[in-house]
């Protein structure tokens, strides 16, 4: 007979107790959760390689970014979602569900006939995918005792680390090699045999609450508050004016909603995410750790490449494989850290603020960068800011779990993903801001009198507000070209154009990245406030293996 528990009821019982499985059931789900979360992270970052192709079959370039968007805001909108229903009906049904949902979506992306079907197919495909990557972190709680997940939720974070490096490669190939639909297409051969190991061995278990208790209205609000909040952060300073009424209009209804949402989550009987999980003070410290920490970790994927092409003059394929060696230093970091929690008795404070510090490090090095930093120099600075990236991953979600009941495991888990997508992308929102002002600054700074004298202002104003010019050959040609009409005396002004423009990119860049150090410094104070706790370990014996 399976344990039960009143979610209302405050102290510990059996419930909140680890239950050992069957070795065989454990191995098997956990092949089957692995290869779950390489699917749902891979379609984050697969597509990126394949949209030019799209966009030449499909159209609608305008809408370019939403095929990416419409995955991500699904994706984090239904995290912390799934995570609470999950603590009240079970893992396992909605882990099948999700995949079915995933893989649904990958079909219909890849009939797409148009560019506005395939943003709504990758939106459903995000539902799912959210899904499956909410789970993969909660099921480790399910399967393992606190003592072993660690180096369990290091395997898991060094798969999503994976997902990152092959993604752009692999969309890549399969573009290449058969067509833009197959990225979708492939899958579905993989996710079916996953369908099919959850429904045999994934372990059903439900603590939480019953049917009758849904909080509807909990849930409600909880997407009219994120999908503004996420839909207005991606379009700032992207799409439209941080001025505009499109944007400000998307905040106002996310912080209205917000506010609407905590009114109803205090009075609900079953709230669907428990305010009161806020008040342990590891999972507070950790959640605005994480925070900080996303806040940092977005900027940084999006700023290399940025700099390795416009800096440095490497093309936009080579530029974004500079990441490689970054997110292999997150998995590196994440196994590492993993392995150690389980094997050196658990002090997820110690890793975090070490995980933190080696971070920090990386960052200030690439906010020492400039137009004469060597490719050698860079790499070993998000070697180590990846490094110290991977090994903050399986702490903080230690703690977290070994801090709370288990009947709110999975909103607690899930809580984490949800913080970590959210500081990503207001990080995303305020670097790319900054980044703009202190590019138009340094730019102001690089010019010479004769190059103004030389160029229109409304070319000048245009080159400062976006230094889009430095990602082309082309667009570097033209520009030299421009100047070169002047005569002799004109080349050698297009040659310190180009050069005063490097040079801007790069101080910029490396402002944003002094803001990512300060964040992540405080992450780092934070985290002294961490209290840690001795970490739970098995209560039972095992059932016997049906």
């Amino acid at each position: 007979m399976k344990p039960t528990v009143s979610h209302t009821g405050a102290s510990p019982s059996a419930s909140d107790e680890f239950i050992p499985l069957p070795r065989r059931t454990v191995v098997l789900t956990m092949a089957g959760v692995m290869l779950a979360m390489f699917l749902g992270a891979l379609d984050q970052t697969v597509v990126g390689t394949a949209m030019p192709r799209i966009i030449a079959d499909l159209g609608g370039f305008d809408r370019y970014t939403w095929v990416t968007t419409a995955y991500l805001v699904s994706s984090t909108t239904v995290v912390p979602i799934v995570g609470r229903l999950s603590d009240i009906y079970g893992r396992k049904w909605f882990y099948v569900v999700g995949i079915a949902i995933f893989l649904l979506g990958s079909a219909l992306s890849g009939l797409s006939q148009t560019i506005d079907q395939l943003i709504l197919f990758r939106a459903l495909q995000g539902l799912g995918g959210g899904v499956m990557i909410a789970n993969a972190f909660v099921a480790i709680g399910d399967l393992f005792p606190a003592t072993e997940r660690g180096k369990y939720q290091g395997f898991i974070a060094a798969i999503f680390g994976l997902s990152s490096v092959v993604g752009p490669a692999l969309g890549g190939f399969v573009t290449d090699t058969l067509s833009w639909h197959w990225v979708f297409y492939i899958n579905i051969p993989l996710g079916v045999p996953v369908i099919a190991l959850f429904v045999r061995y994934f372990p059903q278990s439900h603590r939480g609450g019953s049917r009758g208790s849904l909080d509807y209205l909990g849930m409600v609000t909880l997407v009219f508050c994120v999908v503004p909040l996420l839909l207005g952060l991606s379009w700032g300073g992207v799409v439209y004016a941080w001025a505009s009424p499109q944007v400000t209009g998307a905040l106002a209804v996310a912080a209205l909603m917000g506010a609407i949402f905590v009114l109803v989550e205090l009075r609900a009987a079953s709230p669907i995410m428990p305010l009161t999980i806020f008040r342990n003070g590891v999972v507070s410290v950790s959640l605005a750790a994480i925070f900080l920490t996303g806040f940092g970790m977005f900027g940084a994927i999006i700023f290399v490449p940025l700099f390795f092409q416009g800096v440095l003059g490497s093309s936009a394929t080579s530029s974004g494989s500079f990441l490689t060696p970054m997110m292999l230093g997150v998995v590196a970091g994440s196994v590492l850290s993993g392995q150690a929690l389980s094997r050196l008795g658990g002090h997820y404070k110690l890793q975090s603020l070490a995980g933190l510090g080696i971070m920090a490090v990386g960052a200030f090095l690439l906010s020492r960068i400039s137009a004469q930093t060597s490719y050698a120099q860079a790499v070993l600075s998000i070697v180590v800011l990846g490094l110290g990236l991977g090994t903050t991953f399986p702490p903080f979600t230690i703690a977290v779990q070994n801090a709370v009941p288990y009947r709110v495991m999975g909103i607690a888990t899930s809580s984490t993903q949800f913080f970590r997508s959210i500081g990503g992308t207001l990080g995303l929102a305020v670097l790319g801001a900054f980044m703009t002002t202190r590019f138009d600054t340094h730019l102001a700074a690089a010019l010479s009198p004769a190059i103004r004298q030389a160029m229109p202002p409304e070319r000048l104003a245009e080159l400062s507000s976006n230094p889009q010019a430095l990602m082309s050959p082309g667009a570097i040609a033209r520009l030299q070209g421009e100047l070169a009409q002047l005569g002799p005396q004109g080349v050698a002004l297009g040659q310190q154009l180009i050069a005063g423009l490097r040079e801007a990119l790069a101080s910029a860049i490396g402002d944003v990245f002094l803001v990512a150090v300060a964040a992540v410094l405080a992450a780092w104070v934070i985290t002294l406030f961490l209290k840690e706790i001795p970490l739970k370990g098995r209560s039972a014996a095992p059932p016997p293996s049906s």
